[in-house]
């Protein structure tokens, strides 16, 4: 039975490579390969950022903040030029490390108060970013490229609404824009990732940016269920409270 299942597993995934080796180029599945490679190692920087600021080893506040700033600036205008690749990826993993460090005080609260939280935004994060990926690469080509003026348009509509609720502080506004954003980013992931594929039959491969558009996908989604989850937690905590 367990034999079966897995010659089962094994022909569903030969099947599946098959068809991704018929769909793309070699030089497309290479640049794909790239980019996961190093938005898993960017990922793997963000951990240690994170877990420098939480553990007490290094802490640099709002330094950290203001330099992914600078970072995330520097890539957009130090553009590929075929020799600077590691130079870039040097300012990728910097950035990773330090977002990590700017998540730490959030992750240091989420772990008081219930350290499985992580665990459950991490790993609904892992699974929607591997399905939505598999959807966007298996999909027809190009078939969610439209999304990106409807997205542009929604996140500057939600900017605008975080700070009206800056004066206002509604709760209603709040919550709404933690849901539809993790709808946006969802949306993002596909979007992104059918434009990688576009951009590098175009030409353009260049790996730490394509890294990066994913990478922000991926944390700000992150961030948004670890938001959720921790607010429907502590919920169930004060409604505990009330009835002991």
């Amino acid at each position: 039975m367990a034999a079966a299942t897995a010659q089962k597993i094994n022909e569903r995934f030969q099947s599946f490579v098959h068809g991704l080796n018929d769909r793309y180029e070699p030089h497309v599945r290479q640049h794909l390969a790239k980019v996961y490679m190093v938005l898993g190692s960017t990922a793997a920087a963000t951990t240690v950022g994170a877990l420098c600021q939480m553990r007490g080893f290094l802490d640099l506040g709002v330094l950290a903040a203001v330099a992914t700033l600078f970072l995330v600036l520097g890539l957009h205008f130090y553009k590929d030029n075929g020799k600077n690749y590691r130079t870039r990826l040097t300012m990728l993993y910097a950035f990773g490390f330090l977002s990590g460090q700017t998540m730490g005080p959030l992750l240091a609260y989420v772990s008081h108060i219930n350290p499985a939280i992580i665990i459950t935004a991490l790993t609904g994060t892992f699974v929607t970013f591997l399905s939505l990926s598999l959807a966007a690469l298996l999909a027809e080509q190009g078939k969610y490229l439209f999304l990106g003026g409807i997205l542009v348009s929604v996140v500057n509509t939600m900017a605008l609404l975080s700070l009206f609720n800056m004066l206002f502080q509604s709760y209603v506004v709040q919550v709404t824009q933690l849901y539809v954003g993790v709808f946006v980013m969802a949306a993002f992931i596909v979007y992104d990732t059918q434009n990688i594929v576009q951009k590098c039959r175009h030409g353009n491969r260049d790996v730490v940016q394509h890294a990066l558009d994913l990478f922000f996908d991926v944390l700000s989604m992150f961030r948004r269920l670890l938001i959720i989850l921790t607010q429907k937690e502590e919920r169930k905590q004060n409604e505990r409270r009330r009835r002991n």
